[in-house]
Order: C-alpha cells, then sequence, then structure tokens
C-alpha cells in the first residue's frame, strides 16, 4: 500500500512503490486530468506539483510522493489566487486548441509564478524559460507567453 496526499485528501493505493506517480492519478484514482505525452518527462503534458514544484509525473515514482503534497490540474485553482489567475489569463488568451499539454503548461506557469517575489513581473525571456521542455502541437507558444505574463500582472 501506497498513502498520498492528492489534492488535499489523503489516498491509499494498493499499487507498487515503482509505479509512477502519472498512472497512480489516472489508472487508481481517476485523476485524468494529467496527460500522458512521451513517458520520458520531455514533452510536459504530465507536469504535476509535488509539494509545490513542478515534476513530470510519467518518471517520478510514487514513493517520491509519500508524506508530500501532490497537486493535480484537477485542484490547482481550488482556493488559490496564482492558480486562478493562470487558468483565468488561459481563457482570456484563448490559449487552448487541441488542449492536449494544457494541463502540464498550467501546472508549470503556475509554480513559476510562485516562485517570484510577491509582485515581481516576469521578462518574456524569464517566461520562456520555465516554460521551456513543454511542447504545444498547436504552437500557442506566443498565447502561452502572453498569458503567464497577463497572470503576473494581475497578481501583483
Amino acid at each position: 500500500m501506497v498513502s498520498l496526499n492528492v489534492n488535499g485528501r489523503q489516498q491509499a493505493l494498493d499499487a507498487d512503490p515503482g509505479t509512477p506517480i502519472l498512472w497512480a492519478l489516472r489508472d487508481h484514482l481517476g485523476l485524468t486530468g494529467t496527460k500522458f505525452g512521451c513517458g520520458q518527462a520531455l514533452c510536459g503534458a504530465c507536469t504535476v506539483h509535488l509539494d509545490g514544484q513542478a515534476v513530470r509525473s510519467c518518471v517520478t515514482p510514487v514513493s517520491a510522493a509519500q508524506g508530500r503534497h501532490l497537486t493535480t490540474i484537477e485542484a490547482v485553482a481550488a482556493g488559490d489566487r496564482v492558480g486562478q489567475a493562470v487558468q483565468a489569463a488561459w481563457v482570456k488568451h484563448d490559449v487552448a486548441q487541441c488542449g492536449y499539454c494544457q494541463s502540464g503548461q498550467v501546472m508549470t506557469a503556475t509554480a513559476f509564478l510562485k516562485s517570484l517575489p510577491r509582485g515581481q513581473r516576469p521578462t518574456a525571456a524569464q517566461i520562456d524559460a520555465a516554460m521551456a521542455g513543454h511542447l504545444c502541437r498547436c504552437g500557442t507558444y506566443e498565447r502561452i507567453r502572453a498569458a503567464v505574463g497577463d497572470a503576473a500582472r494581475a497578481l501583483a
């Protein structure tokens, strides 16, 4: 048995400790907002927060999450002004097209903005660096950059 705190709720899973977090979320807990993209931590579609840090869930075992707080896209905005600002900016800038990569993008953008000193507005280069490693088939990178910048302005 593996015990996880997922989105603020304690969960007991009958899973091997080496099971990637991604599959524990999707197959054991029915949380399908986190997507499988490449399985090698290269595309970012599977990004979740582990104690507030963006991690690739396709290569992180559930054993690494025991005793820590795991947050998925399903709860990133629940009572969290940064997550709410990011999601509102995503809608405002019509970022998603196919939407497949968007949960991972939102999770990384939220963790990035939380890592900045309060009120700091990131430059385009900082946003690009923070979001590097996320692949978007639809090529909405400029809208992603605009949405992250807009969310930072809304939080300032």
